[in-house]
């Protein structure tokens, strides 16, 4: 029988083996099936980590899941761009979500975010958007602006929560609320909102490119990289820009 080589080794490790599986491959005496092997075992100790963690936040759900009760966890994003909305998502999820890598968006890649997305949304029992446009930013401020998101993400939810889980907020609802400080890093509700809320932002800053090109919204999704604030000086000022904020108020 012919002997595996090490890229097959290789490619079988990269999912889950049997211990005694594992055992024999420790005695194989070639170099790089030895180094696979210690990948394998960093992952799965990784993995085991993250698994536990995944478990800590969980803790905020659990006390009203086990009263039978929904929980809703909300975050925004977009505070800071100089164009385009600021965008909230509410995620309830219940006792069967099992997608251990969910985290705050922000410690997550582009790839990663756009695995978890679909499967976030297939395995939540209910998510929905907030949207606050730049024009409604300049009259409220941005503050005011990402609590109106949230709370229409709130009210956008087809099963109503009995209670919410918010980053670092506090909504003018009549619905018990908690509000947690870094709350994406805490809360796996909070942290999925966070990943929709990213996805859906940065998705529609890209829709943007046609209507106006130079600045750069498909890669800077409207924050002021160099780029868009070159584009700023060359092209002036869109709908889509904050004009209350300083570096596009000074270009007006």
């Amino acid at each position: 029988m012919m002997r595996e080589t090490i890229q097959q080794i290789k490619a079988r490790l990269q999912q889950p083996i049997a211990s005694a599986e594992l055992e024999r491959l420790k005695q194989d005496p070639r170099q790089g099936v030895q180094l696979a092997v210690q990948q394998y075992e960093r992952r799965q100790e990784k993995m085991v980590h993250q698994k536990v963690a995944f478990q800590q936040r969980l803790q905020f759900e659990e006390h009203y899941w086990q009263t039978g009760d929904l929980v809703a966890g909300i975050d925004e994003v977009g505070r800071g761009p100089l164009a385009g909305p600021v965008v909230a998502a509410a995620v309830v999820l219940d006792q069967n979500f099992d997608l251990w890598e969910v985290h705050d968006s922000k410690q997550l890649s582009l790839k990663k975010r756009q695995v978890l997305v679909p499967q976030i949304k297939e395995q939540a029992v209910d998510y929905a958007f907030g949207v606050v446009e730049a024009d409604e930013i300049d009259v409220l401020n941005i503050y005011q602006a990402a609590q109106k998101a949230m709370t229409l993400a709130y009210q956008n939810l087809a099963q109503q929560p009995a209670a919410l889980l918010i980053d670092a907020m506090e909504l003018d609802v009549e619905i018990p609320q908690t509000s947690l400080i870094k709350g994406d890093d805490r809360s796996i509700s909070i942290g999925a909102a966070s990943i929709l809320a990213k996805d859906y932002r940065d998705r529609l800053m890209a829709t943007y490119v046609d209507k106006y090109p130079g600045y750069g919204f498909e890669k800077n999704a409207g924050y002021g990289t160099q780029e868009h604030l070159a584009a700023l000086d060359q092209l002036g000022v869109t709908p889509l820009h904050r004009k209350t904020f300083a570096p596009v108020k000074k270009r007006l």
